[in-house]
């Protein structure tokens, strides 16, 4: 069996509701076919916006030019889906399993409120990735985010559990109103690192040009857990798997004081 792949007859002039198609798996290609998408106020068939190939439905490629398509594997279960080329916005939100690959860059929102599976973007993500809708007070709740380019400001707001990992640079905010889990990133980040993070961990390889004030300089310390935690990325296609790239002396800031103050900031020690 091959995989059902989607091809876009054209661009769309307008914003395309793919939700529709996280329920593939449990439908044949020609119910696949028949489904309807919103595109801006009306709604389109499948197949008057994709030409479709293969047959096996568990994985799903998307081909041409992505960008207006959003919801992208939206509270998907056990679904393979591979992007070639850009995505929309809210690519994989809430998404509880399975995989989304997305080979270009993925607007803003990506891998929002995730609950499981993994999220990979090749290419850039845009703002407040593996984060809370605006009036929501969790954010990702699970699974692991690679970024092989940058992310945008207010990366993992309000991140409740899960992995963001970034293997270059973050916006401004990163780490903002974190609750718990984890946020590494290999580049430099923006300004207001760990805004309001409550628990949880930012690991950076770069120091920050300011470290909040809010935070308490802890000193430098040699952390058993951090070859087990990287030893347990090594299953990714990423730098983050490369044992070269691994380390376990940081050196720690508390805080953030303003907040509940149990989380903390480790920098890459020189």
């Amino acid at each position: 069996m091959s995989a059902l792949t989607l091809t876009l007859k054209a661009e769309p002039r307008q914003r395309v509701d793919m939700r529709p198609l996280s329920a593939a798996r449990e439908l044949t290609p020609a119910e696949i076919a028949a489904l309807k998408l919103w595109l801006g106020k009306r709604r389109r068939r499948v197949d008057e916006l994709f030409t479709l190939e293969g047959d096996d439905t568990a994985r799903l490629v998307l081909r041409g030019d992505c960008r207006k398509l959003d919801y992208i594997g939206r509270d998907a279960r056990d679904l393979d889906i591979t992007v070639e080329g850009n995505a929309g916005a809210y690519a994989g939100m809430g998404m509880r399993s399975g995989r989304l690959h997305v080979k270009g860059d993925a607007d803003l929102f990506a891998a929002c409120e995730l609950r499981g599976g993994l999220v990979q973007i090749d290419g850039n993500a845009g703002n407040f990735l593996g984060a809370a809708l605006p009036g929501d007070k969790r954010g990702m709740r699970g699974g692991i985010v690679l970024v092989k380019g940058d992310a945008g400001d207010r990366c993992g707001d309000q991140l409740r559990r899960g992995i963001i990992l970034v293997e270059g640079n973050a916006g401004d905010y990163c780490g903002s109103r974190l609750i718990a889990g984890t946020i590494a990133v290999m580049g430099q980040v923006g300004k207001n690192p760990g805004y309001g993070l409550r628990r949880g961990t930012l690991l950076l390889w770069r120091e920050p040009a300011v470290i909040p004030a809010t935070y308490g300089d802890c000193g430098t310390h040699t952390l058993g857990f951090l070859p087990l935690w990287f030893a347990g990325l090594r299953h990714l296609d990423s730098r983050f798997a490369d044992p070269a790239n691994a380390f376990n002396r940081v050196h720690r800031y508390g805080g953030d004081l303003a907040s509940v103050g149990r989380g903390e900031i480790l920098v890459r020690a020189a």
